[in-house]
């Protein structure tokens, strides 16, 4: 087992790179084959060979990501997945994304961009694959229509939008997937129980079904890093916010006993800090 893989204390495999089931579905070039298949069906020729795999290590971001790229013939394409919340800033990354996949491609073909030979690159194809509930559901989104009001501006990126696919294709597994999941979160909280329930019930319905019968224990391992960080962020961010109502309350009873009309007790109760809390900033 590499550098990039260690066990924990369930003998799992534990990613250290943090991939995402998204991310982990579609390494494999058989998935992969089906992916492209699904936004191009009219080429029913390519071959896992025709694809190369040009995903941009996690240099974006330092989390679990949800981005692939990959090249068939001249054409790039990116796909970032959003899952529950609905951003206009996945554009922004999307674009962030392209660059530094333009960067890496300038490099392995030798290009420089500073000489005067007009660059050579293949055609960018950039979409986002949403798996939320949301009801306004556009075929497309733009950098300058959500940032600039459709005004037209010096850069622009368009990205399509992918919901749930045509049923039975590879797109419309994973995204059963993410709501069978999210189901079953609902009932079982994010546990264990709740993610092997979640692949019975695919299998079942022959929702990624070799996928996830080859990859149980490393979909279980993912899913369970996932729902920990998010904890972590959760916790990070009601700290935060304490934090930040702490020290206003705090402001509000210096000001208070600077003005040296109060008593001790209606500072306390115009602050919002205990009695002890503002007889020690008295004392301070």
């Amino acid at each position: 087992m590499g550098e990039k893989e260690k066990k924990n204390d369930d003998g799992i495999v534990k990613h250290t790179l943090k991939d995402s089931v998204f991310t982990s579905l579609f390494k494999e070039k058989k998935y992969l084959v089906q992916l492209y298949q699904a936004l191009h069906p009219e080429d029913r020729d390519v071959t896992e060979d025709d694809l190369q795999d040009v995903t941009v290590s996690n240099v974006l971001v330092n989390d679990i990501y949800n981005d692939i790229g990959f090249r068939v013939g001249s054409t790039l394409l990116i796909l970032i997945e959003s899952q529950s919340t609905w951003t206009p800033n996945i554009i922004f990354r999307a674009l962030m994304y392209l660059v530094q996949t333009y960067r890496e491609y300038f490099s392995e073909t030798r290009q420089n961009i500073y000489n005067s030979k007009k660059l050579r690159m293949p055609k960018p194809e950039v979409y986002v694959i949403y798996t939320g509930d949301r009801k306004t559901r556009p075929e497309e989104i733009s950098f300058a229509g959500e940032f600039f009001g459709g005004e037209q501006v010096c850069l622009d990126l368009k990205v399509k939008m992918i919901y749930d696919g045509k049923e039975g294709d590879i797109i419309n597994q994973y995204v059963v997937f993410t709501k069978v999941c999210n189901e079953q979160v609902k009932a079982y909280g994010r546990t264990r129980k709740a993610i092997r329930e979640t692949i019975r019930i695919c299998k079942d319905k022959n929702v990624l079904k070799e996928y996830l019968e080859s990859r149980e224990q490393e979909v279980l391992s993912m899913l369970m890093e996932l729902y920990d960080q998010e904890e972590v962020l959760r916790s990070y961010v009601e700290s935060e916010r304490y934090e930040a109502e702490n020290a206003t309350k705090i402001e509000t009873a210096k000001r208070f006993l600077q003005m040296g009309k109060f008593s001790i007790e209606d500072i306390a109760i115009g602050s919002g800090l205990s009695v002890e809390e503002v007889k020690k900033l008295a004392r301070d």
